[in-house]
């Protein structure tokens, strides 16, 4: 039988294997203490976090890892050396689950996320539409 998507991270959470709930509950407090003003959710069945209604960060755990989904990849080259040692996929950093969580790179990805959002969106109507509209440069 399968099972429902969870209707809140609450749910989310306590549907978790005890050995993986304790690393996604720090990941939880650590994104909520960072960026306090972003708002939880469910979005593709997992844990997320939205800011100015926008797609911030997601996280899941799994059978032998658990992961964050940025909802954009663009931040991994201001990342650069942090990341090394962590497999990345599209915007997704896996976590091993014998690694203590590494709170500081959450909190600075966490940061970067927002602030490129907070940046999008005090840009006007005109200059997103012209970014969008712009030619691509080789």
């Amino acid at each position: 039988m399968k099972q429902s998507a969870p209707k809140s991270v609450d749910e989310y959470m306590a549907a978790q294997p005890e050995a993986i709930r304790p690393k996604l509950e720090q990941l939880r407090s650590t994104i909520r203490a960072t960026v306090p003003e972003a708002v939880e959710c469910i979005g593709y069945g997992m844990p997320g976090y939205k800011l100015h209604g926008k797609p911030m960060l997601y996280f899941a755990g799994f059978k032998g890892h658990y992961s964050l989904f940025a909802a954009s990849g663009t931040f991994f080259a201001a990342l650069g050396e942090e990341l090394k040692g962590y497999e990345l996929r599209k915007g997704t950093i896996h976590f091993s689950l014998d690694q203590p969580v590494p709170v500081k790179l959450i909190r600075r990805i966490a940061k970067l996320r927002a602030d490129g959002i907070i940046a999008t969106i005090k840009k006007s109507p005109a200059e997103r539409k012209k970014r969008k509209s712009a030619p691509v440069r080789n």
